[in-house]
């Protein structure tokens, strides 16, 4: 069994991402969806995440006075965005992730139709060399603007820079906290008692029971490279 895992982290190992349908399942289809398998991981030929910054997983509580005295804290809903930036991925692959489709005879638009339902996993590792991931299992992918600059002696690149809003999961019993009440996010570590890959997998991406998952890397079309612990 893995060292137990601290809380510190570095690196990003990798990001997966699957397009589920309106039930919370990942689209087992490499048209329909991102891969045969239901999931991709983003890490081909020059291609992998940069910077995966995460923000809103819980705001400070308002503080309720009486008597003169603070006496309770009210917390509102957690509202997880992820500010993502990628050395590279396949155009085909973020198209289908934003929901952009085709149009016309070539080149595609953003549909004016609802926003694909995204599922995220992010992997990096303690000070040890534990796994640590954290898991989406709803939300938006918008790809909110591009830069471009002039090459000179220097190749000037704009690296795909996107922003991940997390919703509430659509399955009913998926992340759900000690009260009964569903949660927009979920951290796992190798080191956790019962931890299983596909397990985890199973419940971020919809995956049906029974799935033994590997890393799927880079493409649409169902390739393999391994396990998640030899990326």
């Amino acid at each position: 069994m893995p060292e137990e895992a601290g809380t510190t982290s570095h690196g990003i190992r990798w990001a997966e991402f699957a397009i589920t349908d309106d039930l919370g399942k990942a689209i087992l289809d490499a048209e329909a969806g991102v891969d045969a398998k239901g999931y991709v991981r983003v890490d081909g030929d020059g291609e992998g995440t940069t910077q995966a910054n995460i923000t809103g997983l819980e705001e400070a509580g308002q503080i309720k006075w009486a008597n003169n005295q603070a006496k309770r804290v009210s917390h509102g809903m957690p509202q997880p965005q992820v500010a993502l930036i990628l050395l590279d991925m396949q155009r085909k692959l973020l198209n289908k992730l934003k929901g952009y489709v085709k149009s016309g005879k070539t080149g595609y638009v953003l549909s004016s139709g609802k926003k694909p339902h995204v599922a995220m996993l992010l992997c990096s590792e303690d000070l040890d060399g534990t796994l640590l991931y954290e898991g989406f299992a709803n939300g938006e992918l918008i790809e909110p603007g591009r830069n471009h600059g002039t090459d000179n002696n220097n190749q000037t690149e704009a690296d795909t820079t996107l922003t991940y809003q997390a919703l509430t999961p659509i399955p009913n019993g998926t992340f759900i906290d000690d009260k009964g009440v569903q949660r927009p996010y979920k951290t796992f570590a190798e080191s956790d008692d019962n931890f299983a890959e596909n397990l985890m997998r199973q419940e971020v991406f919809g995956l049906p029971d029974g799935t033994q998952t590997g890393s799927t890397t880079g493409s649409t079309t169902g390739s393999t490279t391994g396990s998640t612990t030899n990326p």
